[in-house]
C-alpha cells in the first residue's frame, strides 16, 4: 500500500527580517552618494546602539540610477537630470516584539523606505517543528494505510519505503508599511504583531501487507 501524510504544526514565529533602504537624490552622484552614505551610517549605527548584533546586519544592496530626460533636438537624445542612490539594509531581529520600535528607529534616523517586513523561524525553530511536522505526518500515513488495509482484509506487516518531502515555512509579511517613511515625531509607536506561522511536512510510505 502507498499511502502519503502531511503534518502541521501552528506556532508562533521567532525571527523578524525587515528590509530598510535610503534613498537619495542630487545633481552630482558624488554628493548623492555622500548624503546616502551619512543616512546609512546614522542608520546602522542606531541599530547597533538598540543592541541589534553586527551579524544581524547586512546590505542587501546598493543601486546607483541616473534619472534621464529627452532633450528637444531632432534626434532626442537622453540627458541625466539627476542620480538617484539606493542602499538597502536587512536586518534580521531574534526578538519579534522589538519589531516595530525597530522600524520607528531606522526610520527617525534616516531610513526613507521600508521595503519587506516578514515574520518567519529561525533556522533552530524551524527544525524544532519540522521533527513534529513529520512526526504527525507519519500517524497520518499510517492511519490511512490501516484503513485502507482493514478494509480489503489484509495486515501491515512492514515498510518498504519511505520518501520525506520537502517542510514548508511560509513567511508572514506586514505590507502596511512597505515603500512608506512613518511620520517622524509620531507619538503612537508602529503597530506589528507575529499572529502564528504554520509549519508542514510531508511523507510518503509503501506499506507491505499480506
Amino acid at each position: 500500500i502507498y499511502v502519503s501524510g502531511t503534518g502541521k504544526v501552528t506556532t508562533t514565529p521567532d525571527q523578524a527580517v525587515i528590509v530598510f533602504a535610503v534613498e537619495t537624490e542630487n545633481t552630482d552622484v558624488k554628493t548623492a552618494q555622500q548624503q546616502n552614505a551619512q543616512r546609512m551610517d546614522a542608520v546602522v549605527n542606531a541599530l547597533k546602539n538598540a543592541g541589534i548584533p553586527e551579524k544581524d546586519i547586512r546590505t542587501a544592496g546598493y543601486n546607483i540610477i541616473p534619472v534621464t530626460k529627452n532633450d528637444d533636438r531632432p534626434l532626442t537624445t537622453s540627458t541625466v537630470k539627476f542620480y538617484r542612490v539606493i542602499n538597502t539594509l536587512e536586518v534580521t531581529l531574534n526578538d519579534v516584539n522589538r519589531a516595530g520600535e525597530i522600524v520607528d528607529l531606522a526610520v527617525e534616523n534616516g531610513a526613507n523606505r521600508v521595503d519587506r517586513f516578514s515574520f518567519t523561524l529561525s533556522d533552530a525553530k524551524q527544525q524544532e517543528f519540522r521533527s513534529e511536522a513529520l512526526t504527525a505526518a507519519v500517524a497520518q500515513a499510517r492511519g490511512d494505510a490501516d484503513a485502507v488495509a482493514a478494509a480489503i482484509g489484509k495486515t501491515i506487516i512492514d515498510v518498504k519505503e519511505v520518501n520525506v518531502g520537502n517542510n514548508y515555512v511560509p513567511l508572514v509579511y506586514d505590507n502596511r508599511y512597505t515603500g512608506m517613511e512613518k511620520a517622524t515625531g509620531a507619538a503612537v509607536p508602529t503597530p506589528l504583531e507575529a499572529g502564528e506561522i504554520d509549519v508542514t511536512a510531508t511523507v510518503s510510505i509503501t506499506y507491505v501487507i499480506s
